[in-house]
């Protein structure tokens, strides 16, 4: 008696696609809790943890809060990512895909939205560097990321040094009995090669000087026109930063959604 013999092939979860995307999300992952690490510890370390109430106390930006958000976020995807490409789990996948086109979707909108909006988005500028010049002094990490913008972009204030008579140490007030006043953040000056050791006081009382004078020492053109001048002097690196960034997000999605559905077809054909 003859035997019949079978041949199925069924639907198989494709290795590769799984493990390429749970490398993916590790290296993802591995980079979020770095960043959570870096701006928890910040926190720790400028007492905010041990008095969360301090938070809301800043009159401008805490730089941390860029670690904390942008560490979650990241963390959060990426342990979506791995544990649902490393257990096949739908769920996991779907959240991942779910999330990331979410962000793709904000900063697309985001992007047209300041193409359309230029003089708003100015103006918010605008409004942002002032509202961090006044609370200068309040934050170690704000007057790092204030020094190192002023010097990047050679620049000094918003529009102008006078912008600087907003912040209560650097104002030229009779009232005010600070060393600084008039004056100006040393991130403001001109950079002498010869000298080897920042001289911190090279702004005081450089604003009671006239403007020709002023040229001499210190930057006299503002960040938000300094900014706006390297936006065009490199948007197509900014560009390309931006669609690299784009791509992965669409790659990582494409890859989830893969993976979903080679784990739906091997159920369909239990």
């Amino acid at each position: 008696m003859s035997r019949k013999h079978h041949h199925f092939k069924g639907a198989e979860v494709s290795c590769c696609v799984k493990y390429f995307l749970f490398g993916f999300n590790i290296i993802f992952w591995l980079v979020g809790a770095a960043f959570l690490a870096i701006g928890l510890w910040a926190w720790a370390e400028k007492g905010v943890l041990s008095n969360l109430s301090s938070i809301t106390d800043l009159g401008g930006f805490d730089p941390v809060w860029l670690f904390i958000v942008v560490g979650g976020v990241m963390f959060v995807l990426g342990f979506a990512g791995c544990i649902g490409a490393l257990r096949e789990n739908t769920f996991l996948l779907k959240f991942f895909s779910v999330f990331l086109g979410l962000i793709f979707f904000l900063e697309l909108t985001a992007g047209i939205l300041a193409f359309v909006f230029k003089d708003w988005i100015k103006d918010q500028l605008n409004f942002f560097i002032n509202n961090n010049v006044k609370a200068y002094r309040d934050d170690i990490d704000l007057q790092n990321l204030i020094d190192f913008a002023q010097e990047y972009w050679s620049c000094c204030g918003a529009h102008g040094p006078d912008d600087w008579n907003q912040n209560i140490y650097f104002n030229c007030s009779e009232q005010n009995p600070s060393r600084e006043r008039c004056g100006v953040p040393f991130s403001c000056c001109v950079k002498d090669p010869a000298e080897d050791v920042i001289n911190t006081q090279c702004g005081y009382d450089v604003r009671l000087q006239g403007d020709l004078d002023r040229q001499k020492y210190i930057y006299t053109k503002g960040c938000v026109g300094q900014f706006e001048k390297w936006l065009q002097d490199n948007l197509i690196i900014v560009a390309g930063i931006f669609v690299g960034i784009a791509l992965l997000q669409i790659f990582g999605i494409c890859l989830a959604q893969n993976l979903v559905s080679d784990v739906k077809a091997v159920k369909a054909n239990w």
